[in-house]
């Protein structure tokens, strides 16, 4: 099973959290991020490292998901060893055993489970697991709905050496006892898992009448879905797009419109198009969650929304009665997941929509989400722009464009002389990088903690000891330990396990007659090299991708491709409405464009209001991050792999020359810079080529704060804004 990068680098933070003193790891992970695949993924690993292990998984009452949980991890490893409550109940508990309960099953007061008979009762179970030396691991999914009184006495039974919380949302928890893993949601989005953007009311008037709520938000959600249907169709994508409407609570009047609206358009339960999931009503539900299964809508309750698994679900009609219902995450992470885990580069597939009049429930939204959660109104291009275009730039071989073994080989060989002045004998080289941390043992050496803890806060874990023991090395077992680095090593940074297996040998191997060779370890050394240092290998080796080694190549002109850039003729303006300023742009090439445009950075922000005022500026373009429609450049990797650069801003002067320019994280008031972008210097050489070939002008432009000016770099890059070749941005764009 195959991991994307941040879901490998939250199961290395979850088995590093298992070797901290804190009890509790707190898992805050994005509905859509894939958290039964990391969690399982981490349990079956984890078994095989320590097979006296039971990991015990309970998930809320609602739903089934114990039983949804466990057939994904007979899904994703079928040699695991999975139970139900039934099962535990028959045979007790046995070595790597990953056992999937249901909360409602041992705290709701009908249940047989903890109850004392003639067979062995549940507590007794988790006695003799105990007593046979067992040790548990107990993981709460959607933690949020489980603090109750009744539920940590279940847990308490357990006497568990980790207690594992998950939860897009979770509550209650200290910092003093609970290691915090916090899955970032942009990392989610970039991976193509959940959706872009939420767009809330798109196209809603900002004042009108209407005379049925009802009829007015059920014809947006179905215009919407017959709209996502024909975009699906049209790349030959067979997905029956999903519109969730979600009645209140306690109100059972609405289900009957509902249904007589639905009717009225010949979408119906006879005939499969409609789909309802109440407590007392339940039609159309089998393989409701397959990408082209037939009902286009399906009313449910916000009951039913936590974990239910749909990702062709794409639109939300969120219904009201006299009462404004609390907004929760969950309602909404139905309708965000991407139904083929990746992006289609089209904004009407790769954004999710809501359509509703309560405000409580927008106001939450809106809260909750920030800027993944939006108003939308489409835009048109003013007709002096239409006919604007240049020359992009895209990737000749679009699909995939592999990384170059040889280039990667020599890039982290200079990374390493670049940094830790390596290129001498090997026994300096070791000598360096061992003063730089590197570990070099001939054992497996593993890290932890000792000593004495009175009160249950964070300055009294962080005054425990170091502690490290030692395995001796054993070329079969650790061997597996070995060829798995190597695996997690090149996933992280997009090399074949072969490629990466070669440029370890290579740099590292006494068999090596690489000239750039690094040390010289025979083959046991350099298993238990990679395997103690594999944290920070992954490190080095990720960096050396992007690192200024003194080669800014240009990529081969073959592998490039031109087209003609025109600024679409169309958008979806997506803003937040609840901004005080909502000022019309005249500058911007589209009509209506406002001050509230979102998501924005801070950058962007102080930069569209600099083009706004500036007497020198006539028009300008705000580009698209991602898709064929926006305008690209080219640009190379240190390890020869080909990626698109997306500019931020086209801008036209008052002498008519256009200017291409992107928006970097600035400078801080203490001097540290803000650029989070690693790949900046390559794709400013990449622009500067671009605007010497086509005639034009531009560079980067950032923010010197403890000026508070904006600058811009034309020349020579530099992450330093106080070098000469950053200058006023008022005084060359003037």
């Amino acid at each position: 099973m195959e991991l994307k990068n941040f879901q490998f680098n939250t199961v290395l933070a979850i088995k590093e959290a298992m070797n901290n003193s804190k009890k509790e790891i707190v898992l805050k992970s994005p509905t859509g991020s894939g958290k039964t695949l990391m969690l399982t993924y981490f349990m079956d690993d984890y078994c095989k490292s320590f097979p006296k292990t039971v990991f015990v998984w309970f998930t809320p009452g609602k739903g089934n998901l114990e039983e949804q949980s466990k057939r994904k991890m007979d899904q994703y490893f079928p040699n695991s060893s999975t139970k139900l409550i039934g099962d535990v109940m028959t045979s007790g508990y046995e070595e790597n055993d990953c056992c999937f309960i249901n909360w409602e099953m041992l705290t709701n007061k009908t249940n047989n489970a903890m109850k004392d008979g003639e067979r062995k009762n549940f507590k007794e179970h988790v006695e003799t697991a105990i007593e046979n030396g067992l040790h548990f691991v107990i993981i709460v999914d959607e933690s949020h709905q489980n603090d109750s009184i009744k539920a940590k006495e279940v847990v308490d039974l357990f006497h568990a050496d980790k207690i594992i919380r998950a939860s897009a949302t979770p509550k209650n928890f200290s910092n003093a006892t609970a290691k915090l893993i916090d899955v970032n949601e942009e990392d989610v989005i970039a991976e193509g898992l959940i959706k872009k953007l939420l767009v809330v009311n798109e196209d809603f008037p900002q004042k009108t009448t209407v005379k049925d709520e009802i009829e007015f938000l059920l014809d947006k959600a179905l215009e919407k879905q017959q709209a996502i249907a024909a975009a699906f169709a049209e790349i030959k994508t067979f997905i029956n797009p999903l519109i969730v409407v979600q009645l209140p609570n306690k109100n059972e009047v609405l289900l009957d419109r509902v249904e007589r609206y639905f009717e009225s358009k010949e979408i119906s339960y006879e005939d499969g198009s409609l789909a309802v999931w109440l407590s007392n009503k339940k039609e159309n539900l089998d393989g409701i969650e397959n990408l082209n299964a037939k009902p286009i809508a399906v009313i449910i309750k916000q009951a039913i929304a936590t974990g239910w698994d749909c990702p062709r679900a794409h639109i939300l009609v969120k219904l009201r009665d006299n009462m404004s219902e609390t907004f929760e995450i969950q309602t909404i992470g139905r309708i965000r997941r991407m139904p083929e885990t990746m992006h289609y580069e089209n904004n009407l597939l790769d954004n999710c929509y809501l359509y509703t009049f309560d405000e409580k429930f927008t106001e939450g939204v809106q809260q909750s989400l920030g800027k993944s959660a939006l108003n939308a109104v489409k835009l048109f291009v003013k007709k002096e722009f239409k006919t604007f275009s240049l020359k992009g730039e895209y990737k000749a071989d679009l699909e995939y464009t592999p990384r170059d073994g040889q280039a990667s080989l020599d890039a982290i060989a200079t990374y390493f002389k670049k940094k830790y002045n390596t290129g001498k004998s090997s026994k300096e080289n070791q000598k360096l990088l061992q003063a730089y941390g590197y570990v070099f043992d001939s054992d497996i050496v593993k890290h932890t903690v000792t000593g004495e803890v009175a009160h249950l806060q964070q300055k009294d874990f962080e005054n425990l000891n170091d502690a490290s023991f030692k395995t001796p090395l054993n070329t079969h077992i650790h061997g597996r330990d070995f060829h798995h680095e190597l695996a997690d090593i090149g996933l992280k940074i997009g090399l074949s396990y072969d490629q990466m297996n070669l440029i370890v040998r290579r740099l590292f191997s006494k068999e090596s007659s690489f000239s750039k060779r690094i040390l010289d370890l025979e083959i046991r050394l350099l298993y238990a090299f990679v395997i103690n240092n594999a944290n920070r290998l992954k490190l080095d080796i990720a960096t050396s991708m992007s690192e200024n080694l003194g080669q800014q190549q240009l990529p081969n002109p073959d592998k490039i491709r031109l087209y003609d850039f025109h600024i679409p003729q169309e958008t979806l303006f997506t803003y937040n409405g609840n901004a005080k300023s909502q000022q019309i742009i005249s500058k911007n090439v589209y009509e209506g464009y406002l001050s509230s445009a979102e998501p924005r950075s801070d950058p962007e922000k102080k930069f569209e209001k600099f083009l706004e005022k500036s007497k020198f500026v006539k028009w300008y373009y705000k580009n698209g991050d991602k898709g064929q429609e926006y305008f690209s450049i080219v640009y190379e990797d240190n390890f020869g792999k080909l990626k698109s650069f997306f500019p931020d801003y086209i801008v036209c002067d008052k002498n008519d020359e256009i200017w291409i320019l992107e928006t970097k994280g600035g400078e801080s008031k203490s001097g540290n810079t803000e650029d989070i972008d690693k790949y900046s210097p390559k794709k400013f050489v990449a622009l500067k080529a671009y605007l010497q070939k086509h005639n034009l002008k531009g560079g980067f432009v950032r923010e010197k704060k403890d000026e508070n000016e904006l600058c811009i770099c034309t020349e020579q890059y530099s992450d330093d804004l106080s070098d000469n070749n950053w200058l006023l941005l008022e005084d060359v764009l003037a």
